[in-house]
C-alpha cells in the first residue's frame, strides 16, 4: 500500500478494519460476521445458520422494517419459527446479520430500532 502523511495512517487503519469486517458506528465497533436474506416462511427459517448470534429484522417486501430482534447461537432458526407460529408479524422476508458476541448483537439491535422504529417492536 502507498500513501503520504496522515493518510498513510487512515488508510491502513481503514485496511485493518475490511480485512476482520469490523463496521465502526460512531465510536462503537460491531463485528459482523455473514448477513443473509430469506423469505419469511417456514422454509427460510430452516436455511438459517444457527451458529452464531444474530440480529433478525422481519421485512416488508419493499425492505421497510416490522420488527427487530435478536436470537442466542443454536436459536436462531427457532425464534424465526415463533413469530411464524404466532402469526403476529406480518412480513415478506428475513434478514440476519451474525455478531461475534450477543452483547453486540444487543447493541446493534437498539441502534436499528432506535433508527428505523418498526411496527412490531414496543416503542418505548
Amino acid at each position: 500500500m502507498f500513501c503520504l502523511g496522515q493518510n498513510c495512517e487512515k488508510s491502513s487503519i481503514l485496511e485493518k478494519n475490511k480485512q476482520h469486517d469490523n463496521f465502526i458506528v460512531g465510536n462503537t465497533k460491531e463485528k459482523v460476521m455473514a448477513k443473509k436474506t430469506v423469505n419469511f416462511n417456514k422454509t427460510g427459517a430452516n436455511n438459517l445458520p444457527n451458529d452464531k448470534p444474530v440480529v433478525y429484522k422481519v421485512q416488508t417486501s419493499t425492505g421497510k422494517t416490522n420488527y427487530v430482534g435478536i436470537a442466542k447461537r443454536g436459536r436462531v432458526q427457532g425464534r424465526i419459527q415463533e413469530h411464524l407460529a404466532a402469526g403476529e408479524i406480518k412480513g415478506a422476508k428475513v434478514q440476519i446479520e451474525q455478531m461475534s458476541s450477543i452483547s453486540d448483537a444487543r447493541a446493534k439491535e437498539k441502534n436499528i430500532i432506535a433508527r428505523n422504529k418498526p411496527k412490531y417492536n414496543e416503542q418505548g
